[in-house]
């Protein structure tokens, strides 16, 4: 991406017995691993020595890495990446190789983090941002960082943001996400609890929220073996953060790899649970990451409101 240096998609394509792969540049580290999204063949097979660390299972959670530092790249002395929102306007994450094959960000979700932090700063009043699936913080850090920055002045006055993740290890990345991106002392509240149950719970209380970020996976469990299936689970969901919103979110952004979802599929279920038949659909598209020659791979789709 030529707008986020610390970053790049290298090349991708289908690698032995059926799997794709992508090679990618994290700072100054390179990393080869799974990518299941990867059908078309790889574009320059000279690139692929460049990697520092390759994870040797065909799909994620299938394999392990192989490096000098099988746990972390933080050895390469690049503990994290910059992540830039706007001029001035930046967040730390650091970059951290996960058994299962994750590194402890999601790149393609950079034009979104982007997008939140437009809204965020464009705001005339304070927000209440609730983000499930939270992760390691991108979503957190960028609406945080905005708010931050617009405090005190014409635009946003700050914004609260609730960060809600199963993994209690991906919290705990995220809150040294928000101390290496001088956020430490920002308004977030930091929560390890099932999606579901945080928001039924919210809900019971009379608690609202003025912005929703949600990244679901396909299957997932929660801290006390709560079992997550978007397709049973989203409108289920979603229901509960129209009530959350009064139906009426200054931002909603849902965005998710699931198969056979699509970008259509996802606006429709975000319309019917939270705004209603009547009202104009979100905006929705797909996820991309892009290669210097402007290969792009898919990865994800998203619905948002408003566009």
């Amino acid at each position: 991406m030529q707008d986020w240096p610390d970053y790049q998609l290298i090349d991708f394509g289908a690698g032995g017995r059926g799997g794709g792969r992508k090679l990618e540049r994290f700072g100054t580290v390179v990393c080869d691993r799974p990518c299941p999204a990867a059908h078309t063949p790889v574009g320059d097979r000279s690139r692929w020595g460049q990697a520092a660390t390759r994870y040797t299972g065909a799909k994620v959670g299938d394999g392990r890495w192989v490096s000098p530092q099988p746990t972390t790249i933080a050895s390469s002395g690049r503990e994290a990446v910059e992540v830039p929102l706007a001029d001035g306007l930046a967040f730390q994450m650091r970059v951290e190789l996960s058994p299962a094959g994750q590194v402890g960000l999601f790149p393609e979700q950079f034009a979104n983090w982007r997008w939140i932090a437009r809204r965020v700063a464009a705001a005339r009043r304070p927000w209440r941002l609730l983000n499930l699936f939270a992760y390691t913080g991108g979503s957190t850090l960028a609406a945080a960082a905005a708010g931050a920055a617009a405090a005190g002045g014409e635009a946003a006055a700050g914004v609260e943001v609730t960060h809600v993740d199963a993994s209690k290890p991906s919290v705990a990345l995220a809150r040294q996400n928000a101390e290496l991106s001088g956020l430490a002392a920002a308004p977030i509240r930091w929560f390890v609890e099932d999606a579901l149950k945080f928001c039924r719970r919210e809900a019971r209380r009379g608690n609202r929220y003025d912005a929703v970020v949600l990244d679901p996976p396909t299957y997932g469990h929660g801290p006390k073996g709560e079992e997550w299936r978007l397709a049973r689970d989203l409108p289920v969901l979603l229901e509960l953060i129209a009530e959350l919103t009064d139906r009426a979110p200054a931002l909603l952004l849902a965005s998710c790899h699931t198969p056979g979802v699509g970008p259509a599929e996802l606006s429709a279920y975000v319309a019917d649970a939270v705004v209603g038949h009547c009202a104009a659909p979100p905006a929705s598209g797909r996820l991309w990451l892009a290669t210097e020659d402007g290969r792009r791979l898919e990865s994800g789709v998203y619905a948002r409101m408003p566009s």
